[in-house]
């Protein structure tokens, strides 16, 4: 028999080529917890606009197309001018703020650091400006960890539509059947497919109930099971 290393009975060896070498990761609610900071911008905006504030948790349910929707469906009305103020308030006050209470999710540093070291090249692709994602990154020590970061402003379309992930394959030279999009909603779960991605759910998100209707085929409890999944074992 020849020498080396066998695999393991539940899955291939760690040496063996990885199933998903390119990681794509939503940003709100799947690598990081922006809850509070999102909330706090949101109900500035409404209090500004002369509105009641929403509990935190009616914000969660509205986050994942982009500071404007998030406005839109916060102040509830067609007026064109007061959406508009919104959102500049909205975008100034949260530049301003956008680290008070942001975190990783716990384990997920450790996480990034054995994909990383397991051979995964690392992006994200979210719904966030570009600049501001990219702010939030680097003001966490995160943003080196990434070959790439799309925003919801870095091409003419955001997500669900598969352009952004598209464009991260093509700079990773990863073929989307082996890039794996990591989200909590049901926007990430459609991106994926629309791409002919991987995708791997997050129970921890903003949005898991949107993400469970989408029917994703693969849920992690905790980031350290994203190793599992990269290297097939799940």
């Amino acid at each position: 028999m020849a020498a080396g290393r066998p695999s393991r009975p539940d899955g291939p060896a760690e040496d063996a080529p990885l199933a998903f070498p390119h990681v794509a990761f939503d940003l709100d609610g799947t690598l990081l917890d922006t809850r509070a900071d999102l909330a706090a911008a949101t109900n500035h905006v409404l209090r500004t606009c002369g509105r009641p504030e929403i509990p935190p948790e009616t914000v969660f349910g509205l986050v994942g197309e982009g500071a404007r929707r998030l406005v839109e469906k916060a102040l509830g009305d067609g007026d064109a001018a007061l959406v508009e103020r919104g959102i500049a308030d909205f975008m100034a006050w949260y530049g301003e703020h956008c680290l008070d209470a942001t975190v990783p999710y716990p384990g997920m540093v450790d996480a990034l650091d054995a994909l990383a070291a397991a051979g995964c090249t690392l992006t994200v692709l979210t719904n966030k400006p570009e600049a501001l994602s990219r702010t939030i990154l680097d003001g966490l020590g995160l943003g080196r960890r990434f070959a790439a970061v799309v925003g919801g402003d870095t091409l003419p379309t955001r997500k669900p539509d598969p352009a952004g992930l598209a464009w991260l394959c093509a700079r990773t030279g990863t073929p989307a059947a082996r890039t794996l999009l990591v989200g909590d909603s049901g926007i990430d779960v459609r991106t994926a497919r629309a791409a002919g991605a991987g995708f791997c759910g997050v129970a921890w998100g903003l949005t898991p109930d949107g993400m469970w209707a989408a029917g994703p085929a693969r849920v992690v409890d905790a980031p350290a099971a994203l190793l599992d999944v990269v290297r097939g074992r799940a």
